[in-house]
């Protein structure tokens, strides 16, 4: 009977560690497929969400600081492949645009809170990613504020889950209203949360519409630090500690050496295919890290805030765009 025992303990931890084993094969698998962009930016995200649901991330607890660096020099490696004198007048050209969408939906954001009986600091962490950039905004402004944990993940997991619809349904839309290519990458970046995301989108557009939403859409990230120096009167915090987001400097200098030095053309198709490779594995990462926890932790009333304020400055920015731009 203990021989028996014995071997069902063997057999049963065998079993373990195969499943355990398995999710990893599976997940390195689907990374191997991001990086070497046989997936497009929206399937790597749908993949991600599909690994989260089925058989897990096995390396969590490493994820957030992943997406956060991959993404920081992806976006980089991004710049190697802009002339700057065209962003400059494509950013000069979105920031009346971005002010106003950003002044809105704080705004609004603040209203529905109060409407919805929502905790304080977490609508006001939905409304700052929403306004502002996603997952970014949040974690600039969320010590700033000194939020909680639990009022962090809920604030993100809103963000992550309209990002992910964002990246399928803007393209559809904007071929729809047959926007041209400036036209679509100026409403991406006004109204999708994320950096990612919004790359994600666009790039699926054109090069063009690349161009004007990462330009247009890391001006209005820079908007953090108003808004965090902001939050530190409104939620009374002496600290004043604020995030700064320092990569928008070395996508600008990006930018100036591939406008001024001739020579980078040699490895800007390199540097650039890394920079979009690790963006699509930016989106897979997010997307695996969207499990059915953290779905279910959210509540209906900030993913109902989240989602409000989504489709209307979704909706006010594409009129702005098609009639005013």
């Amino acid at each position: 009977m203990n021989t028996q025992n014995q071997i069902t303990k063997q057999t049963s931890g065998l079993l373990v560690n195969l499943s355990e084993n398995g999710r990893k094969i599976i997940f390195i698998v689907c990374v191997v497929l991001s990086i070497t962009q046989l997936v497009s930016p929206a399937m790597a995200l749908l993949m991600g969400l599909v690994v989260a649901q089925l058989s897990g991330h096995p390396y969590l607890h490493l994820n957030h600081k992943a997406t956060h660096w991959l993404l920081q020099a992806s976006v980089v490696g991004l710049g190697f492949g802009m002339n700057v004198h065209s962003a400059i007048k494509a950013g000069s050209e979105g920031i009346l645009f971005t002010l106003g969408s950003i002044s809105m939906t704080l705004g609004f954001g603040y209203l529905l809170g109060k409407w919805l009986r929502i905790e304080e600091k977490t609508s006001f962490l939905i409304s700052s990613g929403t306004a502002i950039c996603g997952g970014s905004a949040i974690a600039a402004i969320s010590p700033v504020i000194q939020a909680k944990e639990k009022q962090i993940s809920v604030a993100l997991g809103c963000v992550f889950i309209l990002n992910s619809a964002a990246l399928i349904i803007f393209p559809l839309v904007g071929h729809y209203y047959n926007l041209s290519q400036a036209e679509f990458g100026l409403w991406c970046a006004l109204a999708i949360h994320d950096t990612s995301s919004v790359v994600g989108a666009a790039s699926k557009y054109g090069e063009q519409a690349l161009e004007v939403a990462t330009t247009v859409k890391l001006a209005r990230a820079l908007w953090i630090i108003p808004v965090a120096f902001a939050s530190t009167f409104i939620f009374k915090n002496e600290s004043k500690k604020i995030n700064i987001p320092y990569f928008i400097g070395f996508f600008i200098l990006a930018m100036v050496v591939n406008t001024n030095v001739p020579q980078i053309a040699l490895v800007k198709p390199l540097l650039t295919g890394i920079a979009k490779a690790g963006l699509t594995l930016t989106l897979f990462l997010i997307g695996a890290g969207l499990s059915r926890k953290v779905l279910t932790s959210i509540g209906y009333k900030p993913l109902l805030q989240g989602l409000a304020l989504w489709i209307v400055i979704s909706a006010v920015a594409l009129y702005a765009v098609v009639h005013w731009a």
